[in-house]
């Protein structure tokens, strides 16, 4: 709960010092609070403030195969609605056609927020099973099939085993 008390306290600072002497550019500030409490991490000044405010909307949703919607969705479908709503893109609607289609390859030290980030199932490692949204800081947004709607750290253990590439949408 602390942790939420400082991301709270930083964002009314930040709201503070951009007030002075200049005019600050319009933002949701208090939207944006809430996003940085749900996806539990700090939003600042020059991220993508729809891509997190989007992101955190879907926190919580459950998994379901196919899934479109906030009723239920899978890691591609996850993917392609943040895209089409953030960055007016479609993407394809499986992970490994993503990876194939819209992407091109991007080392993960190259990572920056709203690229893809793929895995394969341990199994097939030629092939994407998996896809989620980098957001910073080596965090990313997933439909997980156990979990729903989550971010993870690209340092867990399965990430790390599966890990296949990141992908910046063209």
């Amino acid at each position: 709960m602390t942790k939420h008390i400082h991301i709270l306290i930083g964002t009314i600072l930040l709201i503070l010092l951009s007030a002075c002497g200049t005019r600050a550019p319009h933002y949701n500030y208090r939207e944006l609070a809430q996003a940085a409490i749900r996806l539990d991490m700090d939003i600042a000044m020059d991220d993508n403030h729809s891509l997190y405010v989007e992101a955190a909307k879907w926190i919580g949703v459950p998994y379901r195969s196919g899934g479109t919607s906030r009723r239920g969705v899978d890691c591609s479908g996850l993917t392609y609605n943040i895209y089409r709503k953030v960055y007016r893109k479609r993407l394809e609607r499986n992970s490994d056609e993503q990876r194939k289609e819209n992407c091109h390859k991007i080392r993960k030290g190259k990572l920056r927020e709203g690229d893809l980030v793929f895995f394969h199932n341990g199994r097939n490692k030629r092939r994407a099973t998996h896809v989620g949204i980098y957001l910073k800081n080596n965090r990313f947004i997933h439909a997980s099939s156990s979990q729903g709607v989550i971010v993870s750290e690209l340092d867990e253990p399965y990430y790390q085993k599966c890990w296949m590439q990141g992908g910046r949408v063209r």
